[in-house]
């Protein structure tokens, strides 16, 4: 039980540092984001959010199997894939409210949703039935779609992780493999593509899942030779990080990460190695004891994805507008440090919500009492 325990505090820090760094990395003046993930990898902060995700899932699923039933895991998470609708929901009307909000005085800014504004303002109806059908999902709300059909695909997907991983990973890898030509069969409006293929992603979700159900990095990481894996993983990242630097031109095609390319998936196996090594050796778990803010985040991660969307576009918008798209340092420090100190905000506020909502309740239970 121990052991759960500190993987959970870790789980929860490298979730909230997740979406930390998310925010920051859609803030195109951010300077934070020159040192995050994607400006030494061929991979970004997003393998890392929906591997991070398979875990948290397998290890929630296999908690309340558990503790009560199959068939309540199985019905905890129909539900999950309807509060993940909702969230999405919510964010695109956000992400078309800020947009709406902020286009007169900042609509020069490159990622307000002005497109699906503009649709939306043109035929109302009709364009929030796209979003409703998943057909039209505004700037940063595109990663929650797959996330539902992801929760759906739980009570599937966890019974074969605990009793067949290698026939679950072949089967994701073969999905993964005719990626692209299912992306057309996505339901799109006006030739939209989908920012996040499912059915490439899944590989990325399952990863995560049977990293928690199989103990494959404890084997391996305890053989004697296992130092020579943890070589070979340092080696890819260095190689990686090389490539990226110095030789990758700055023009990147975006299906590479729509269809989660092949090459991103190894450069984050090879992080998530060396990430795992540091967390079995209490690197990781220190780090997370003496930031306790950044679990918080990881810990109310649907909430803080919302709200980091919302916060994200408000401070790039700004920011572009305030410094005409060149690199400031101050003002872009600025908006690192606003953008992130809203972001830890909101699970602080959260928590006095529900102590707020909580003595509400009482008080109304004991006048009726």
């Amino acid at each position: 039980m121990q052991g759960k325990s500190q993987r959970l505090v870790e789980l929860d820090f490298f979730r909230g540092l997740v979406l930390l760094v998310i925010v920051v990395d859609h803030i195109g003046g951010s300077m934070l984001s020159r040192v995050t993930l994607h400006a030494f990898a061929l991979n970004d902060a997003a393998e890392v959010f929906v591997f991070l995700g398979g875990f948290a899932t397998a290890t929630a699923y296999v908690s309340m199997a558990a503790r009560r039933s199959e068939s309540a895991a199985r019905a905890r998470f129909f539900r999950r894939a309807f509060e993940i609708y909702r969230a999405f929901v919510v964010t695109a009307v956000l992400m078309l409210l800020t947009s709406f909000v902020l286009r007169p005085f900042f609509g020069s800014a490159p990622n307000l949703a002005t497109a699906d504004l503009d649709s939306f303002l043109a035929a109302p109806f009709t364009a929030l039935a796209d979003v409703l059908l998943l057909r039209r999902q505004p700037y940063l709300s595109s990663v929650l779609p797959m996330y539902a059909f992801f929760a759906l695909a739980v009570p599937f997907v966890l019974p074969l992780a605990r009793s067949k991983p290698w026939l679950l990973l072949g089967a994701s890898l073969a999905l993964w493999a005719v990626a692209a030509p299912v992306a057309e069969y996505l339901p799109s409006a006006e030739d939209l593509l989908w920012d996040f293929n499912p059915a490439a992603w899944q590989l990325m979700f399952v990863l995560g899942v049977l990293a928690c159900c199989q103990p494959l990095y404890q084997r391996v990481s305890s053989h004697r030779l296992g130092w020579v894996v943890s070589i070979m993983a340092l080696a890819v990242v260095a190689g990686m990080a090389y490539y990226k630097l110095l030789v990758l031109p700055d023009s990147f095609d975006g299906d590479l990460k729509r269809n989660l390319a092949g090459v991103r998936i190894v450069n984050f196996l090879g992080i998530a190695w060396l990430a795992s090594d540091l967390a079995r050796r209490g690197a990781v778990k220190q780090i997370a004891r003496r930031l306790p803010w950044v679990g918080a985040v990881g810990r109310d991660g649907l909430v803080c994805f919302v709200a980091g969307a919302v916060i994200s576009l408000t401070v790039d918008s700004v920011l572009f507008t305030a410094t005409n798209g060149l690199i400031d340092v101050p003002l872009g420090l600025a908006a690192d440090a606003l953008a992130l100190g809203l972001l830890l905000a909101i699970p602080h506020r959260q928590r006095v919500f529900d102590a707020m909502r909580s003595r509400s309740a009482a008080a109304v239970a004991k006048r009726e009492g």
